[in-house]
């Protein structure tokens, strides 16, 4: 399945990494607060990897903002992602766990992806591969360096609306 996702992602999505930026090792986040993301918060759509999207955030409450992910492909929930964005020593840290259909998860039990805060810039937050940005109050794209099966990487935008 991640091999036909990343086949799917090569054709359909690809284009310049230009709209995310890497965490520099030994270097320490900026000052972030989950007030520089809340407009996130809603239920948004979209189309991806040849399927329909939705990604749902909560509010911004107990230091975090939740979000929940659903990739369905011919009519079939191909994958989901849970997780967060959470405020962490006065910084910001993306955290996110991914789930076959059937809610078997692709990390190990106690393993998390985690996304350091490179910068946040008016309507972009940057996290290390992922860029978060506000288009408008109905309009937001996520950047994501994702890596390909042959070890480079590429950057997809994944375009979502309430």
């Amino acid at each position: 399945m991640k091999s036909l996702l990343y086949v799917s992602l090569l054709f359909s999505l690809s284009i310049n990494a230009q709209n995310t930026a890497a965490f520099s090792e030994g270097s320490s986040s900026p000052e972030g607060n989950l007030s520089d993301i809340s407009w996130m918060e809603g239920n948004w759509s979209g189309e991806a990897f040849g399927g329909i999207t939705e990604e749902t955030w909560g509010p911004p409450q107990g230091g975090s903002m939740m979000f929940s992910f659903k990739l369905i492909s011919e009519g079939k929930v191909s994958f989901y992602e849970l997780g967060h964005i959470r405020e962490v020593d006065e910084t910001l840290v993306y955290e996110l766990k991914h789930f076959h259909a059937d809610l078997k998860g692709w990390e190990e039990k106690d393993e998390v992806q985690q996304f350091r805060l490179v910068k946040v810039d008016g309507d972009r937050v940057y996290f290390d591969g992922f860029t978060f940005e506000k288009i408008s109050d109905d309009e937001i794209n996520i950047y994501a360096e994702m890596e390909n099966e042959d070890g480079s990487s590429e950057e997809v935008i994944f375009n979502f609306k309430k």
